[in-house]
């Protein structure tokens, strides 16, 4: 073989090696959603911009997050928007979903449905934070199924191709504002499947001040919701002794 050609194979061949060795890591880029520690901070956006949509929304801003606020009322949302600062931008909930590299849903569980229908295109592979929780007398059937199957589980099925992590979902708006003053203190429970979907909602969590504990599966996210045994505010080391004795 000639010397060219036999440097030519080793190279691919250690590519090769080297492209099998990072998938096998699993550090191989899944989406744009897929961020590293220090790198660019991915765009928001809020689906739902209500006490927790635009509480969150703020924080994430005031940590150098770009972030689109978006709900049924887009004047509000400008509104907000504009009270935010170069950071916020308003939209509209289809707006929301294209800009955002991470969504965020804040919305009352029934509207989940249309959502799930009329952003399918948009919410596709990326990183879908479910801060909904599910009541019957307001939300109707898909509630009272929710309720049955977990509010987690049945996300998922609701906003099909999206990655739900299961999150901020019983800690009052009001604290979501303030944590950021006490970082650390405070944990935040959160439940999903996709471990690097986890990681990057981990990430957004801890920079709002709350210590991100994982409790679990998606299974595990009905017991995220106040009334739960994980409901409420807790230490980290609490949070992980109460989710050490539910089972999903």
């Amino acid at each position: 073989m000639k010397a060219a050609s036999l440097i030519a194979t080793v190279r691919r061949r250690d590519i090769l090696h080297t492209i099998l060795a990072v998938a096998a890591a699993g550090t191989l880029p899944v989406g744009r959603s897929a961020f590293a520690q220090g790198a660019a901070k991915p765009k928001i956006g809020m689906i739902g911009s209500g006490n927790v949509g635009s509480s969150l929304g703020r924080v994430w801003a005031k940590a150098g997050y770009e972030v689109m606020f978006s709900s049924q009322d887009l004047a509000a949302d400008k509104a907000i928007a504009a009270e935010v600062g170069a950071k916020a931008r308003a939209g509209t909930p289809l707006e929301a979903a294209n800009f955002g590299e991470v969504l965020v849903f804040a919305v009352p569980y029934g509207a989940l449905p249309e959502l799930g229908k009329t952003l399918a295109a948009a919410i596709k592979g990326k990183v879908a934070i479910d801060a909904c929780n599910p009541f019957p007398n307001r939300d109707g059937a898909i509630a009272t199924e929710a309720l049955a199957q977990g509010a987690g589980v049945t996300t998922a099925k609701l906003l099909p191709g999206a990655r739900i992590v299961r999150a901020f979902n019983a800690v009052s708006a009001r604290r979501m504002g303030e944590v950021h003053l006490m970082p650390g203190k405070v944990a935040m429970p959160i439940a999903g499947d996709d471990k690097q979907a986890i990681q990057v909602a981990s990430r957004l969590i801890k920079d709002i001040g709350f210590e991100p504990v994982v409790v679990g599966g998606l299974a595990m996210g009905k017991f995220l919701m106040p009334g739960q045994p994980l409901a409420g505010e807790h230490s980290p080391d609490a949070i992980k002794k109460i989710a050490a004795t539910l089972k999903p």
